[in-house]
């Protein structure tokens, strides 16, 4: 986070609601809040955390990394 009013200080929670809101909120009408809890916890989960690509990782998404460290460690043993 930077200074008030800097240009950057939200941007990647804004992009991270947005694409929430277009891909699970904005689907359908949800009847319980437990259903939408789960749906948002499935979409976080399943879709969001294993496409985006991580500093962390080299620019390499969770998926990625893991099938380059699963191939090294075969290869070892």
């Amino acid at each position: 986070m930077g200074r008030v009013g800097a240009a950057g200080d939200n941007a990647a929670m804004e992009s991270f609601f947005s694409l929430l809101q277009k891909n699970v909120l904005d689907r359908r009408s949800w009847q319980t809040r437990d259903q939408l809890r789960i749906a948002i916890v499935t979409w976080i989960e399943r879709t969001y955390h294993r496409r985006r690509r991580q500093k962390r990782l080299s620019g390499l998404t969770p998926v990625e990394y893991e099938a380059i460290m699963n191939t090294g460690v075969a290869l070892a043993a």
